[in-house]
C-alpha cells in the first residue's frame, strides 16, 4: 500500500532557532495542516512531544532550521516495502558548506518507535550507550538520497557556531565514542570527509566563519582535551559555554580579525596534533568547492518514492 505524505501529520520541531518562526510560516504556506512542537528541552523529549501531537501512526519531523521543498508533498511511501519500525531519512542540503546527508533532513517517524526509544538525555534509561548523542544507534534508518529540505542553521553567529560545533564533535567519533590512541583518519570515511568540509568550507556564507570555528573547536575539544563530549547533546550547556567562553572573546572583534586568528590557530593544532588535513579556504575557494562538490551516495534506498498522480 502506498501512503501519500499528505496523509501524515507534519510536525515542526523548534527550540530556540532564530529563524524558526519564519520557517514555520513557510512550511504552513506549503502544508497548512503542519503542527508545531516548541521549546521542549532535550532531543529525545522534543521528539516524544512531537509524537504526542501526531494523530497518524507515522509523522514527518521537520527541524526548525529547515526550508522544505514543496516537491516533498508530492511523494508517497510504499508500506509494502518498509517495516513498520523503520525511520525514513531524506537528505538535507546545508546552506553553509553544501553538504548533503541526513543532518537536518526530513524524517518520517513511526509514532511507536519515538514513544519507546531512549536516546540523548534519556539514553541512560534502557537505551544504548551509543545513543547518548545520536538517534541512529537506537533506531533503524532507511537512508534516502533525495534532497527535500535546505538546512539554514546560520541565521546568527551563535546558531552557525553551535551547528558547526555539534557536527565537529559527532563527525569525529567512532560509533558514538572517542577514538583513543588511534588516528582520527580511522573514523568512517564519509564522516571523515564531512568533518573536513565542516572545518573548511563556508567563508562565502552568512556566518560561515562561525560554523567553521565551531566545527574546529568541537573536534579539538573532543579529541585533544578531557572535555566531556556527551555535553554536545545539551543545548543549555551550549548557550552557557557560548555566553561565558566564546562570545566575550569576539564581541568587539572588528572585521572578524580575532575570529580568523582563532580559526587558523585551531587549524594548525588540528593538522599538527590530530593529523587531519584541514585546509584554509577563502570566499572564492568555498564557492568553487560548493559548485563542483558531488555528495556521496547514501545507503541504497529500500523504498520507492513515486510521484502522486
Amino acid at each position: 500500500m502506498k501512503i501519500p505524505v499528505t496523509e501524515l501529520d507534519i510536525i515542526f520541531i523548534s527550540y530556540d532557532e532564530p529563524n524558526a518562526n519564519a520557517n514555520f510560516a513557510d512550511l504552513q504556506s506549503k502544508c497548512p495542516w503542519a503542527k508545531r512542537s516548541h521549546g521542549v528541552f532535550g532531543s529525545d523529549a522534543a521528539h516524544k512531544a512531537a509524537a504526542n501531537l501526531s494523530e497518524t501512526d507515522r509523522f514527518v519531523g521537520v527541524d526548525a532550521d529547515n526550508i522544505v521543498d514543496p516537491d516533498f508533498f508530492n511523494i508517497e511511501i510504499d508500506t509494502d516495502i518498509i517495516k513498520e519500525d523503520w525511520v525514513i531519512s531524506w537528505s538535507g542540503k546545508n546552506d553553509v558548506n553544501g553538504l548533503v546527508y541526513g543532518n537536518g533532513g526530513l524524517k518520517c517517524w513511526p509514532k511507536h518507535v519515538v514513544e519507546n526509544m531512549r536516546t540523548h538525555e534519556a539514553s541512560n534509561i534502557l537505551g544504548s550507550p551509543k545513543s547518548i548523542i545520536e538517534f541512529c544507534w537506537d533506531v533503524h534508518y532507511v537512508q534516502m538520497n533525495n534532497i527535500y529540505s535546505y538546512v539554514q542553521n546560520n541565521t546568527s553567529p551563535y546558531q552557525a557556531y553551535r551547528a558547526g560545533f555539534r557536527e565537529g564533535v559527532k563527525m569525529s567519533l567512532d560509533e558514538g565514542s572517542v577514538l583513543k590512541d588511534k588516528p582520527l583518519t580511522l573514523i568512517h570515511d564519509k564522516n571523515l570527509k564531512r568533518l573536513l568540509v565542516w572545518m573548511t568550507v563556508g567563508a562565502d556564507s552568512l556566518n560561515g566563519w562561525w560554523a567553521i570555528y565551531g566545527a574546529r573547536l568541537g573536534c579539538w575539544m573532543t579529541n585533544a582535551t578531557d572535555w566531556d563530549y556527551t555535553l554536545v547533546r545539551d543545548f543549555k550547556w551550549h548557550t552557557e559555554f557560548w555566553e561565558t567562553n566564546v562570545w566575550p572573546k569576539f564581541e568587539n572583534d572588528i572585521g572578524n580579525k580575532k575570529l580568523l586568528e582563532e580559526i587558523f590557530d585551531l587549524g594548525d593544532k588540528i593538522r599538527d596534533d590530530l593529523r587531519l588535513p584541514v585546509a584554509e579556504m577563502d570566499v572564492q575557494n568555498s564557492k568553487f568547492f560548493k559548485e563542483v562538490y558531488v555528495s556521496p551516495t547514501r545507503t541504497a534506498p529500500l523504498i520507492r518514492e513515486d510521484q502522486v498522480v
